[in-house]
């Protein structure tokens, strides 16, 4: 008995360690996708409660049933961008909020029972073929950059104010050291827990030193409403757009995928892309009727094994059943939503710097001569210069190709596939060319 109390309290911790990854990811999408579609605060807070709801269970349905790994299953950050910019082109596009809250519904759940279809017929194994080292490396490189930037804003006031706030900013980076000399001086568990510990001493200094930052919340129920963006409608270019973000949102699913090889030591078998991606296509159409942004396997979570380095599900479940307790029990909920965002991005700012390691791992050893360096540094370049344009340059594109062409990531993706296509077929060529020769010799 004696020896399986520690293990048991060590479990316990690192699964609140898991909840507060799982709660910090999520808390700001159902915010800022609310007040895109101006939504009444109480609705807000319903989805709020509702996105916990779903998020645990989704976790635990693919730790069960689909890749059986402890990766989180969240609201997708591509989907987060794409909805949010449809949201903000609705007064360009002369088209009510709600008609395109409806038609985004529409979309994601079209979108759903396609991506669970290609799960069924075990397409996921054909499309990660095409993600090679390179892409891998182009999307890590992105999706680094992307989040690490909306966290960097939160770190420095810029979520609430217009201008960077001295004492939120050092107050924020003197909490980022602490929680990294914890992990990189810690002994044993305390550096394996360094972003709980991060999390806990930043939220009571926090309050401490920003009292204003803690709010008032409301208390109301998680399934207040049926699509709550607005009722379905029939916009055709939107749904297109949310169409195509969808399929492009399964890079999510394979880069993660992928990417835990080297964390669990082992490749993902067919029947595990399979069953992720039907859990995924499933989770998604509902997630259109809910008012939800859609969900994928979480690529950041590889960090976060990293940094922690427990890779058991026991954890994993432990904080997923405490995630959906938050959003089914209102007092938990009231107590846990008043964390101030200055260290929730903090902490995840800490969590995701590992994924620039994720991201060189796949490109060590690669032989470096002039045509690798073009594969590497177009998409990946590319797709930073366009993260760093405003969106109101693109003003002057077509509305269907605007929420695609402005997002510095889903360009780099894609330009990352082409070059890597362009590779293959220029390879297949001399292969054939050299056949040929030999043939000919004989």
């Amino acid at each position: 008995m004696e020896t399986k109390r520690p293990i048991a309290s060590v479990t316990l911790l690192a699964g609140f360690q898991w909840l507060f990854f799982m709660f910090a990811n999520t808390i700001v999408i159902p915010i800022s996708v609310g007040a895109a579609f101006q939504l009444e605060p109480i609705e807000i807070v319903s989805a709020i409660q509702r996105s916990f709801i779903f998020t645990g269970t989704a976790c635990l349905l693919q730790g069960f049933l689909g890749h059986r790994k402890a990766l989180m299953e969240g609201q997708s950050g591509l989907w987060w961008g794409v909805i949010l910019s449809l949201a903000a082109t609705a007064s360009t596009l002369n088209i009510e909020l709600s008609t395109v809250g409806g038609s985004i519904a529409v979309g994601v759940i079209i979108s759903g029972i396609l991506i669970a279809v290609f799960g069924l017929f075990g397409m996921g194994n054909l499309l990660q073929k095409w993600f090679t080292p390179i892409v891998m490396f182009v999307f890590l490189l992105l999706l680094a950059n992307q989040l690490i930037t909306i966290f960097l804003k939160g770190m420095v006031g810029l979520n609430t104010y217009d201008a960077v706030q001295p004492k939120v900013a050092l107050f924020s980076f003197i909490l980022a050291a602490f929680t990294i000399l914890v992990h990189s001086k810690g002994k044993g568990m305390v550096s394996s827990l360094n972003l709980l510990i991060g999390m806990v001493v930043g939220w009571i200094f926090a309050v401490l030193l920003f009292p204003a930052e803690s709010g008032e919340t409301i208390r109301t129920t998680p399934f207040l409403t049926w699509f709550p963006w607005g009722q379905p409608a029939l916009e055709w270019g939107i749904i297109l757009t949310i169409v195509i973000t969808g399929l492009l949102n399964t890079t999510n699913t394979i880069a993660t995928l992928k990417g835990s090889e080297d964390i669990f030591h082992e490749k993902p078998t067919s029947k595990q892309y399979r069953n992720s991606f039907f859990i995924t296509g499933a989770l998604n159409t509902v997630a259109g009727v809910i008012g939800l942004v859609p969900y994928a396997p979480y690529a950041s979570s590889l960090g976060f094994l990293q940094a922690t380095g427990i890779r058991e599900r026991a954890p994993f479940f432990v904080g997923s059943l405490l995630f959906i307790l938050l959003g089914m029990i209102p007092e938990l909920s009231a107590f846990f939503s008043t964390i101030p965002h200055s260290v929730g991005n903090t902490v995840l700012f800490v969590a995701y710097l590992q994924l620039f390691r994720s991201a060189l791992r796949n490109i060590e050893g690669l032989t470096f001569d002039p045509k690798t360096v073009y594969r590497i540094a177009l998409p990946a370049l590319l797709g930073l210069s366009i993260m760093g344009l405003p969106k109101e340059v693109f003003a002057t594109l077509p509305n269907l190709v605007q929420p695609l062409i402005s997002n510095g990531l889903l360009v780099g993706i894609l330009a990352a596939l082409v070059m890597e296509l362009l590779h293959y077929l220029n390879h297949l060529r001399k292969r054939t060319n050299f056949e040929a020769i030999g043939k000919d010799t004989t």
